[in-house]
């Protein structure tokens, strides 16, 4: 396998207008067959939530063994979906796997490395999207056959967050008064931009000169339009950042660190 290689191959489709469907409708075919196939030790993504931007395409890695003496057609695959097995929607655009590496040939026990992507520029791929996915296996076998399960594994897909933050006066006099600003802001999959995200708790959180962690000071609600405003005391130097903390949709994220001199 040559991972290198699929990832050219599928951006030369879609250069050549090959329409990338990320949500699509999978129907089990006719004459399907269930069962001679366990899949376990499933794990996507290292149980992290996927977090997805505007643009930027991203990289999931999974591992799974599958179980199975029968013979199958093409790779088996874990990947993200809602709705019945039967009639699934499906979160990806393309899955690069591995081949088996072989645990117990006799009883056909394989495991498997993979890497799935998500693209947030094309169609079927909607704010509507955020929120909890489950996890299906399946491998195709011959005949127009497949095995797919459920694997009990819920997955969190969210829309991306940016935070900035600017302190100032730099420097500033000890005991004077420090004003802390920035903006956090939420990826919407409908318009592929970032917009300001309303009514959010955002931690405002210090790292002092020759300290090794950051301490939250104080919270702010974010505006209307995202914005962050608070002031501070300035006792000793150090560097300033904003947290928002995430949730069922949105990911966390924190600003890059404003340092501030105190003289």
């Amino acid at each position: 396998m040559n991972r290198a290689l699929s990832r050219a191959m599928w951006r030369a489709a879609l250069a050549g207008g090959v329409v990338a469907v990320f949500t699509s409708v999978t129907a089990v075919p006719a004459g399907a067959a269930e069962g001679g196939v366990a899949f376990s030790r499933v794990s996507v993504n290292g149980g992290k939530p996927i977090v997805v931007g505007v643009k930027e395409e991203v990289e999931v890695h999974a591992t799974f063994r599958m179980t199975t003496t029968l013979k199958y057609d093409s790779g088996p695959m874990v990947f993200p979906y809602r709705g019945k097995l039967s009639n699934m929607d499906t979160m990806h655009s393309m899955i690069i796997g591995s081949d088996c590496k072989v645990v117990d040939r006799a009883k056909g026990i394989c495991d498997f490395e993979e890497w799935l992507y998500i693209d947030p520029r094309f169609v079927d791929f909607g704010n509507e999207d955020a929120g909890t996915w489950r996890t299906a296996a399946r491998v195709f076998l011959p005949h127009d056959g497949l095995d797919v399960d459920d694997k009990n594994l819920p997955l969190q897909l969210k829309r991306a967050t940016r935070v900035t933050v600017n302190a100032s006066p730099e420097p500033v006099a000890k005991g004077r008064t420090i004003t802390v600003t920035g903006r956090v802001t939420r990826a919407n999959w409908d318009t592929h931009t970032y917009q300001g995200y309303a009514g959010r708790t955002v931690s405002l959180q210090f790292k002092a000169a020759g300290a090794s962690s950051y301490t939250t000071v104080k919270k702010s609600t974010s505006s209307r339009t995202g914005g962050l405003k608070t002031t501070v005391k300035a006792t000793v130097p150090g560097t300033w950042r904003w947290t928002y903390y995430g949730n069922s949709t949105s990911g966390a994220k924190s600003s890059a660190g404003d340092y501030v001199a105190v003289r």
